[in-house]
């Protein structure tokens, strides 16, 4: 499975967190590996649980760093397709040494265009541009 449409997944999963529990999430991420119309192989599979999680145990800090970047917003304002773009390229930039920093904007950027609304790939990459900056 290409890096691109694991990174899609994973994002589908960070979303998912807003609307279901922490411990709903196995079940949910279950269910959601089974409805998939194209199946991922078990070390697509792996790789997409393996960083779901690592996001997960990542969430405060995540989020205190955005928090801290984002002028006039906070996580809790954020919509949250664009939070979930943000926090996912945000875990790659400070905690993946695999992904380039470039990768994880033009990623987030693409995936804001293809789920979130008009403004939505500016406001990422925006964000995300504090970041790194």
């Amino acid at each position: 499975m290409r890096r691109s449409l694991l990174r899609e997944h994973i994002f589908i999963l960070v979303f998912m967190t807003e609307f279901n529990s922490v411990e709903e999430m196995p079940e949910t991420m279950r269910l959601y590996f089974e409805s998939l119309e194209e199946p991922a192989d078990d070390a697509s599979e792996e790789y997409i649980e393996t960083k779901f999680k690592n996001i997960l145990g990542k969430l405060t800090e995540l989020d205190e760093k955005i928090n801290e970047k984002a002028e006039g917003w906070t996580t809790s304002r954020m919509g949250k397709v664009e939070l979930a773009l943000i926090r996912l390229a945000a875990y790659e930039i400070l905690h993946d040494e695999d992904v380039p920093t470039g990768v994880a904007i033009d990623e987030a950027v693409e995936l804001a265009k293809k789920y979130g609304q008009d403004g939505s790939p500016a406001f990422v990459n925006g964000v995300l541009a504090k970041l790194v900056g």
